[in-house]
C-alpha cells in the first residue's frame, strides 16, 4: 500500500473517531444514556436480585421455567452488576466528562469577557423602548444609567453617534446547569465507590436472650455481598443482641409497625464490654461508624427439647421460615445429635440422630388435623411435625438447607420417619417407639437484620442535593441582555434608546424589561419649557406611551 493510501486511511479513521467522540459527548447522547440507565434499573426493582435474596431468584426460576432461564442469561437477576448496565454507566460517565469539559471552559470565558456591543438597530429586538429629549450630556447620563444597573455586568463605551451601555446578567443559569451535571457526575462516582468499597450482609438474630451477633467476619452473616475491593478482613467490628421484639397488627393480620430493643457494642466498648441500648425500628436504622443496621423483617424460632432413652437431653431454638406473610405460618427443620455416652459406637450414634421437620403456627387454627395460623401474633403457638431417626447427613460434607431436611437421605433409607404429631403448650410432648421424648417448649421471635457499609452514601446525599439546587438555578434564573444607546439631540438634550434580548426566549424577560426601563429613566427630565419641567416622551415596542407635562 502506498504512503498516500496509508495517510488517507489514517485520515478517515481519525475523522470517524472525532465524529464518534463528538456524538458521544453531545448533551443529547448524555440524556439518552441517562434515560437508558433509568430504564435499565427497572428490572432491578421488579425482579428479585441474587445479591439481595438468592432464594427468591430460585423460586422465580422454578415458577417460570421458560422465561426465567432467558432472563438469567441476560443477567436480569443481577442488574446492577450486569455487563450491559455497567456499559451504560461507563458510557454515561464518559459522555458527561466529554460534554462538561468544553462547556466549563466556555462558561469561564464568558465570565471574563465583556458584554457584547449593541446591535445596529435596537428597534428590531424583541424588547425595545426609547425616550427623547432628556436633559443632560451623553457621558454624564451614561454614568447615571450605568450606576442604576446594579447586579448587571456592564460596559460603557463611546461611539461615533454617542455613548453605549451593554449589560448582561443571568450567568447563574449556566452555572446551575453545570452544577447539576457535575453533581450527576459526582453521584455516579459516589455510587461506584460504594460498589467498590462497600459491603452488605444479612443475618437472623433470635430475640429474648438469644446468642446475639458479631460482625467481625463474613462467616458471621447468613448472606454476605462484598464490594470488588473488600476481602472480608477489615470489616468494622460490632456486636449486638436483641432483648425483645414488639409488633402491632391490624385485625386482618397486616403488620403496622414493629421494633426491637437491642444492645450493641462498637469501638472501645468492645474492649470494656460496655453495652449501649437502642430502639431499632423500621426506617430508623442504627448507625455505628460507617455501618448502618436495618430491621428488615421478623418471624419465630420454636424451641424443642429431645429427651433420649437414657435421660440425657438436647434443647435447640431454630428459626423457621415464614411461608405466609399474613399469618406467619412458618416451616423449618431441626437436627439433634445424641449426647456423648448415649451410643458409644460412632456408627450407631450417627444412625440414632433425631431430625424434626414441620410447620409452626403463632396462633393455632385446626381444620381437622391440618394446622394453620389464625393470626401472626404469638397467641396460641402450635406445631405440626414429622420426626425422623437415622443419619441426618451433617457429616457428609454436602451443604443443606436450614429449613428443610436432606431428601436424599430419606430416599436412601438412611433417615426414616418414626412419628408425626400436632403439639402445643397444652399437649407439648410425644414419645417415640424407643422411649425418646420430643417436647415443644414454645417459641421466641427473631429479627432479620441487614448490615450495610457504604462509604459513598454521604456523598450521594451531597451530590443529590447539589443536583436539585443546580436544577432550581437553571430553571429560575434567566439569561438576558440589555443595551442602552445615548445620542445627542440638541445642545443640552439627549435621546435614549433601550433594547433587550433574552438568551433563551422572549418569555425570559417577562415584564422585567418594562420595570427596568421605568427604573432607569425615573427622574430624568426634559429641559424647562415656559417654566415647567416634565418627563420626556417615552415609546415602547409593544405600544406607545406618552408622558407629557
Amino acid at each position: 500500500m502506498s504512503p498516500s493510501a496509508i495517510a488517507g486511511a489514517a485520515t478517515r479513521v481519525g475523522q470517524r473517531a472525532r465524529n464518534t467522540w463528538r456524538s458521544l459527548t453531545s448533551m443529547g447522547t448524555a440524556l439518552v444514556l441517562l434515560f437508558l440507565l433509568a430504564l435499565g434499573a427497572i428490572p432491578g426493582a421488579l425482579l428479585p436480585q441474587r445479591s439481595l435474596n438468592a432464594g427468591k431468584v430460585d423460586e422465580y426460576l422454578h415458577s417460570h421455567p421458560t422465561v426465567g432461564p432467558w432472563l438469567d442469561r441476560l443477567q436480569m437477576f443481577d442488574v446492577f452488576g450486569s455487563f450491559w448496565f455497567t456499559a451504560i454507566y461507563v458510557l454515561l460517565f464518559t459522555s458527561l466528562v466529554g460534554c462538561l469539559a468544553p462547556r466549563t471552559v466556555e462558561h469561564l470565558r464568558s465570565l471574563r469577557a465583556d458584554p457584547v456591543p449593541a446591535p445596529r438597530n435596537l428597534a428590531r429586538l424583541p424588547k425595545h423602548a426609547g425616550a427623547a429629549g432628556l436633559a443632560g450630556e451623553p457621558d454624564a447620563l451614561a454614568a447615571t444609567l450605568a450606576g442604576r444597573l446594579r447586579g448587571w455586568r456592564r460596559r460603557v463605551r463611546r461611539t461615533d453617534t454617542g455613548t453605549e451601555i451593554a449589560a448582561e446578567r443571568g450567568y447563574l443559569r449556566e452555572f446551575g446547569n453545570l452544577a447539576f451535571h457535575f453533581a450527576l457526575l459526582g453521584l455516579l462516582i459516589a455510587v461506584a465507590a460504594g460498589k467498590l468499597f462497600g459491603y452488605e450482609g444479612s443475618t437472623i438474630v433470635i430475640a429474648d436472650g438469644g446468642p446475639g451477633f458479631c460482625s467481625a467476619s463474613p462467616a458471621a452473616f447468613d448472606s454476605f455481598r462484598a464490594g470488588l475491593t473488600v476481602d472480608g478482613t477489615d470489616l468494622d467490628p460490632m456486636c449486638l443482641r436483641v432483648n425483645d421484639f414488639d409488633a402491632d397488627y391490624l385485625p386482618s393480620g397486616q403488620a403496622t409497625a414493629y421494633a426491637a430493643d437491642i444492645d450493641y457494642q462498637s469501638g472501645e466498648d468492645l474492649l470494656t464490654d460496655t453495652w449501649v441500648g437502642y430502639r431499632l425500628a423500621v426506617n430508623h436504622p442504627l448507625r455505628i461508624g460507617g455501618n448502618r443496621v436495618y430491621l428488615q423483617g421478623h418471624g419465630y424460632a420454636p424451641t424443642f427439647t429431645v429427651i433420649f432413652p437414657d435421660g440425657q437431653r438436647r434443647t435447640a431454638t431454630v428459626q423457621f421460615r415464614p411461608d405466609d406473610q399474613q399469618t406467619l405460618l412458618s416451616s423449618g427443620a431441626l437436627r439433634f445429635d445424641p449426647p456423648a455416652g448415649t451410643y458409644p459406637d460412632a456408627t450407631e450414634r450417627r444412625h440414632h440422630q433425631i431430625a424434626i421437620q414441620g410447620l409452626f403456627a403463632p396462633t393455632e387454627q385446626l381444620d381437622g388435623t391440618l394446622l394453620s395460623s389464625a393470626f401472626p401474633a404469638l397467641g396460641d403457638p402450635a406445631v405440626a411435625i414429622d420426626v425422623y431417626r437415622g443419619d441426618t447427613g451433617l457429616d457428609t460434607g454436602r451443604p443443606q438447607s436450614l429449613f428443610t431436611l436432606d431428601h436424599r437421605m430419606m430416599e436412601q433409607g438412611r433417615l426414616v420417619k418414626v412419628g408425626r404429631a400436632n403439639l402445643n403448650l397444652r399437649t407439648p410432648e410425644m414419645r417415640l417407639d424407643d422411649g425418646t421424648v420430643i417436647r415443644f417448649d414454645g417459641a421466641v421471635p427473631f429479627v432479620n437484620l441487614q448490615v450495610s457499609h457504604d462509604p459513598g452514601q454521604i456523598w450521594v446525599l451531597v451530590f443529590a442535593m447539589t443536583m436539585m439546587a443546580g436544577l432550581v438555578l437553571s430553571l429560575v434564573v434567566r439569561r438576558r441582555r440589555v443595551w442602552i444607546r445615548i445620542g445627542a439631540a440638541a445642545p443640552g438634550t439627549v435621546n435614549v434608546e433601550l433594547g433587550g434580548l433574552a438568551r433563551t426566549d422572549n418569555a425570559g424577560w417577562g415584564d422585567e424589561f418594562e420595570r427596568l426601563t421605568a427604573r432607569l429613566l425615573a427622574g430624568l427630565q426634559a429641559p424647562s419649557q415656559e417654566g415647567q419641567e416634565g418627563p420626556a416622551e417615552m415609546n415602547h415596542a409593544a405600544g406607545t406611551e406618552e408622558w407629557r407635562p
